[in-house]
């Protein structure tokens, strides 16, 4: 991937998840890894008013270059996950509204239908709530995400990572369609689970599924 992609899939992807109802106005911000570093949404900037010019390169140390645009304030937190994520090439993270409703209520979604893992659990656990854009809030989602491609963020909204950029953009959408469905199931006395052994085949079938990619 060019640079150039690199920085149109990002507006891309961001004008998508506006258009999906999966983030709205400037909340939520986007990342690829590139080079030594990645490129970044910037901060406060509408979907509608984005290009490719305004997406930030931050280079491994967390230098930017002179007179680029401010990067997402949580930077640090895409940075952290790609230092520890080496199959992460991308992330996503967004307010969606079922998503964001749970990670309100600090309740995880459990293995309440199959489509659960492709959160790489069983579940998807809830991130301890931080300040937005501080330490603390990259920490502890780093930690929670060990091993897993998503997580709730408590009082705040859902994380997302994938290999590419439309895997991470999938995996989201298929959170928020569990949150949403877990929600609806409160609703009328709360959802039957699958058990922990019917989530282990199903996260190993999982790793057989699909079609093969033949571009890296």
């Amino acid at each position: 991937m060019t640079e150039d992609e690199a920085r149109q899939q990002l507006v891309d992807a961001m004008r998508a998840l506006d258009a999906r109802g999966l983030n709205r106005g400037t909340s939520g911000n986007l990342s690829v890894r590139f080079a030594s570093g990645m490129f970044v949404t910037p901060s406060g900037v509408t979907p509608d008013r984005l290009t490719a010019d305004l997406m930030v390169y931050v280079d491994g140390d967390g230098s930017v270059a002179a007179g680029s645009a401010r990067p997402s304030s949580e930077w640090q937190m895409h940075m952290g996950l790609y230092r520890r994520r080496p199959d992460a090439n991308a992330i996503v993270h967004c307010h969606a509204r079922y998503s964001t409703i749970l990670a309100c209520a600090h309740r995880e979604i459990p293995p309440l239908h199959y489509m659960v893992a492709v959160s790489g659990g069983a579940s998807v656990p809830v991130a301890p709530y931080a300040t937005f854009g501080s330490e603390e809030l990259a920490d502890g989602v780093v930690q929670t995400l060990d091993g897993r491609f998503a997580c709730l963020m408590a009082n705040h909204g859902l994380i997302a990572l994938g290999r590419k950029l439309p895997v991470a953009m999938a995996i989201a959408e298929e959170i928020e369609e569990q949150a949403a469905v877990y929600c609806g199931t409160l609703a009328i006395g709360g959802p039957k689970l699958l058990d922990g052994a019917e989530m282990d085949r199903i996260i190993a079938a999982f790793g057989r599924y699909g079609q093969r990619d033949t571009d890296g």
